[in-house]
């Protein structure tokens, strides 16, 4: 019997593009939802006649009541090999195979760099201005030479992320909850005193750890007030780390001099989401990830995963 597999928030239509999905044929069927499904009745519904779902990152929870209303679902596969929004637990009661897949760190890197260059030389305004007919140069840029880069977090991706600050000429400081010297002599950067020590002698702060009870709202109003004036906020990691209420009064109270920010709240972004139009906001749609080489990663893998289920001896599994 053919399986039916559904592929969710395809809205590059990378999925069948970026892989070669070919060794399932005869056996699998794939169908690829451009669409997000916001709702979780709208998404049990559409997913009750399939097999297998793909799905991508953390953008659609999976919650007890989901398994329930979804009883042909036997194989279910997240990009990445840490997945959140899974309730494992009812997975395995409900007899369905959860598997993950290899993620590159160098995207986020990149991202980060590209928002804090993006700040730095104000290149929204004057790629707005110059296409538009605007004034020809009405922005100074910030130079990065000689000026200190704070990373909350030097893991996979802050360590890489320090490194190109080093390139920069920069002055890089680093701090969590665990960090050590001997891990911020390893990568060449310095350790900050404190949580606190570090957002106040930084010009650019960067946020790269896991989002666990104890980093959830990490960033809230006392701790950007301590931010200098013209200091940016860059956040690739994980929307709840940063407080986005306090983040948007810091914004519009001009409080620091700008943020980048590539996830939130609310995935998808609403229509009428206040972060659509915050001032001083360099935005991007969850980008971190996004790159041809991950994607063909992830869904490269999906099919590696999909044919080891079938073979009786699942992969990667999670978690």
């Amino acid at each position: 019997m053919t399986l039916r597999c559904a592929v969710l928030d395809d809205f590059q239509n990378a999925a069948t593009t970026l892989a070669d999905w070919s060794p399932l044929a005869g056996r699998v069927d794939v169908t690829c939802f451009r669409e997000h499904f916001t709702d979780e009745k709208e998404l049990a519904r559409a997913l009750a006649e399939f097999d297998i779902v793909v799905t991508l990152r953390e953008r659609v929870a999976f919650p007890a009541p989901l398994f329930a209303e979804l009883p042909r679902l036997k194989l279910l596969i997240a990009s990445g090999m840490r997945n959140s929004v899974i309730d494992h637990a009812a997975a395995a009661a409900h007899g369905v195979t959860v598997c993950g897949t290899a993620s590159s760190s160098t995207p986020p890197v990149e991202l980060t760099w590209a928002l804090l260059l993006g700040l730095a030389r104000g290149l929204v305004t004057e790629n707005t201005a110059l296409r538009e007919g605007g004034p020809w140069q009405s922005t100074v840029g910030c130079d990065l030479h000689g000026r200190t880069l704070g990373l909350l977090g030097l893991g996979r991706i802050g360590s890489r992320v320090a490194q190109v600050g080093l390139a920069f000429g920069m002055r890089v400081l680093a701090w969590s909850h665990h960090l050590t010297e001997e891990r911020t002599d390893e990568i060449g950067v310095e350790l900050a005193a404190s949580k606190e020590d570090l957002l106040a002698g930084s010009d650019f702060v960067s946020v790269h750890l896991a989002l666990s009870e104890r980093t959830r709202a990490l960033i809230g109003a006392p701790e950007l007030a301590l931010m200098k004036p013209g200091a940016y906020l860059v956040n690739t990691s994980r929307a709840a780390i940063v407080d986005q209420d306090a983040l948007l009064a810091a914004l519009h109270g001009a409080r620091i001099a700008g943020a980048g920010v590539d996830v939130f709240d609310v995935e998808p972004l609403p229509a009428d989401h206040p972060m659509r139009s915050a001032p001083r906001l360099l935005a991007t749609p969850h980008l971190g990830y996004v790159s041809r080489a991950n994607y063909a990663t992830y869904y490269g893998q999906a099919v590696e995963n999909i044919e080891a289920f079938l073979a009786g001896s699942p992969v990667r599994t999670l978690p």
